[in-house]
């Protein structure tokens, strides 16, 4: 797609604290579902800013509401009403069945406000140590509280001690969360990614998380549902619980709410709806003028261009597509996930592959070290699906044909 570049010219970073191992480009600018870098090299971008450019780059209703509210007011405290809150929030819960919302700025924060959400719950009913199930392979931030929820041993690294309060099970093991259940009475929560992103794009079953919903349910505790990144019309569906016909308790958001705007949420029904009350939590910069404004409009045009049907359309050629082109290539283990939001599991780490897609011209992810990620924004069209499939099918060949190091 692009013709190689001797002498790529990158900025240099002295004074970037070093906490990325980036690719030797910089991004200049984008249009849609293609960016630019700074030596005017194009690529399809199938990373989405990792699941958060919802409509792309520089979309031609976003922009000009952006730019009319950065005019109007971009942030004011938490003292007073913010009417765009209340217009946000409105639209959440009526697309997901729930009661209300808090407004932050991240899913870090989102997944932070449902954990306290889920301690509170049970100091409430006299549970003072409460405790809260979680699952192996889960990712759910980097703060302390959690990191210590996630289940990645380099994450946790030069990091302790962990917040206590934390019970692992396997995912999609209903057997497993009924016995810790039995293990550990003081468990006020079942908290888990409805599709794990970080952790390869797991996702949790359909039966099993209506067995989930079932079993709290019958012990009075919280179902927590992390949608921070499968959440938002990802899959097909406003939320990737929905395909199990249930709702949760509470539900965090974030990434693709504020299509590259700042925006997260957390969202919850009536068992958790009046937990929290003033004093209890708050934030900053969260629900600011600006935040919500981008949110509105998001799901304005979402709505308006039918994205969640086009995500699910667009989606499932590109997972055939993919599923096709690489059937029966030694070294594929599976190619899953719904929607815009797919893996491609291979049977070695495949981290290289992040250089040469961008050298191909295309943007990716690696994520659990031998899972290829794939999640860009909803606006994605057929041909581009095809032209991703395009690429990525041979760089894939290529490699999995090379002898291991």
């Amino acid at each position: 797609m692009n013709a190689p570049v001797a002498a790529p010219s990158v900025p240099s970073e002295p004074h970037v604290m070093q906490t990325y191992g980036r690719l030797a480009l910089a991004l200049s600018h984008g249009q849609g579902c293609w960016v630019w870098d700074v030596n005017g090299r194009r690529y399809l971008d199938g990373l989405g800013g990792i699941a958060v450019n919802t409509l792309g780059h520089g979309h031609p209703r976003l922009v000009p509401a952006l730019q009319e509210q950065i005019a109007k007011m971009m942030h004011c405290s938490n003292y007073y009403h913010v009417p765009l809150q209340e217009q946000l929030a409105a639209k959440l819960c009526e697309y997901s069945g729930l009661d209300v919302a808090f407004f932050c700025n991240s899913g870090l924060e989102a997944n932070e406000a449902a954990l306290k959400i889920a301690r509170k719950f049970g100091h409430d009913r006299g549970n003072h140590q409460p405790e809260l199930l979680v699952f192996d392979g889960a990712f759910h931030g980097r703060s302390i509280a959690t990191l210590s929820a996630t289940a990645n041993p380099k994450i946790h690294a030069g990091f302790g001690p962990l917040v206590e309060g934390f019970v692992r099970v396997p995912l999609n093991d209903i057997a497993a969360v009924e016995a810790a259940l039995k293990a550990h009475p003081n468990i006020t929560g079942i908290f888990l990614e409805t599709i794990q992103g970080e952790g390869g794009v797991n996702p949790a079953r359909i039966e099993f998380l209506q067995d989930l919903r079932r079993v709290c349910d019958a012990h009075d505790i919280l179902l927590m549902l992390d949608e921070v990144q499968c959440g938002i019309g990802r899959t097909g569906k406003w939320f990737a619980h929905q395909w199990a016909g249930i709702k949760p308790d509470v539900m965090p958001l974030a990434k693709g709410l504020g299509s590259g705007v700042p925006v997260g949420a957390v969202v919850c029904g009536p068992r958790a709806a009046k937990v929290m009350q003033p004093g209890n939590h708050g934030t900053t910069f969260g629900g600011n003028p600006l935040a919500m404004r981008a949110g509105v409009e998001t799901l304005k045009i979402m709505v308006e261009d039918d994205l969640l049907a086009n995500a699910a359309k667009v989606g499932a050629e590109l997972k055939a597509a993919l599923s096709q082109g690489l059937a029966g290539v030694d070294g594929v283990v599976e190619v899953r996930g719904q929607g815009l939001m797919l893996g491609i599991e291979l049977a070695r780490p495949c981290g290289a592959l992040l250089a040469r897609a961008a050298e191909a011209g295309l943007m990716i992810s690696v994520t659990a070290d031998r899972v290829v990620r794939l999640v860009p924004a909803l606006i994605l069209s057929s041909d581009e699906a095809a032209q991703i499939a395009a690429i990525l099918v041979p760089l894939i060949k290529t490699f999995l044909a090379e002898p291991q190091a």
